[in-house]
This record gives structure tokens, sequence and C-alpha cells, in this order.
């Protein structure tokens, strides 16, 4: 099973609804494999380094609210440079870990230019 992100926006009701992805191409909104979220995410490695959101994985889906973004996209970017170290520790290498990562922050970007927020599921 995949990991997947994706953009929401609020609706004036209050609900949620996901945005459809612009290039309609699954391999960009993959975040991962299902045992991501405790090997990868939530492992001591990515903790080590501070992140405070992704480590969410490990146990539940990760939802970052449009207040959120920009302090998840500070994250994800903190990140990149490790994305070797990262690929090492977690066995995924860093070719994959690299590419989670860029669909993670493809999809950030997108929530902050439509006022919305991700979630990772």
């Amino acid at each position: 099973m995949s990991l997947n992100v994706d953009t929401y926006v609020y609706e004036p009701n209050g609900e949620w609804t996901l945005l459809d992805d612009p290039d309609d191409d699954y391999s960009r909104t993959m975040a991962g494999f299902e045992r991501s979220r405790s090997k990868l995410w939530g492992s001591e490695a990515v903790r080590a380094l501070g992140a405070r959101f992704l480590p969410r994985l490990d146990g539940s889906d990760l939802k970052v609210e449009p207040g959120d973004i920009d302090a998840f996209l500070a994250e994800c970017e903190a990140l990149r440079p490790h994305v070797d170290h990262l690929g090492e520790v977690s066995g995924y290498g860093n070719e994959y870990v690299a590419r989670c990562l860029d669909n993670i922050v493809a999809a950030s970007v997108r929530a902050k230019a439509e006022r919305g927020g991700v979630i990772v599921w």
C-alpha cells in the first residue's frame, strides 16, 4: 500500500475538499510506501534533524493546516541536504527519498497557492 500526499482546501461550510492533481500523474502524489511512515518519516534520523510534522506519520495520517504550510515547507527544505543520509538509514536510497520529498513539497506549494493545506495518508 502507498502513502499519498494530496492538497485540500476548505469550503465555505467548513468541510475540506481534495484538489485534483494538476498533472493527473499518480507518481507525483506518492509520499512513500506504507512502511515509510515509521521507516523514513517517523524515523529517529528525521526526528534528530528537528522535524516536527513528518514524524507524526508514524502512527497516524498527517494533515497540515493552511496556516502551517510555510513551517512545513521549511521543515521539508531542512531535510533536503540530508537526503543521502535518510536514504541510507531508511534503506530506501536517496533517489526514492528525494522523489517522495519533492512530491510532498510540490503538493505543499500548490496548497500555499490555493490557500489550502496538505494531507499525507
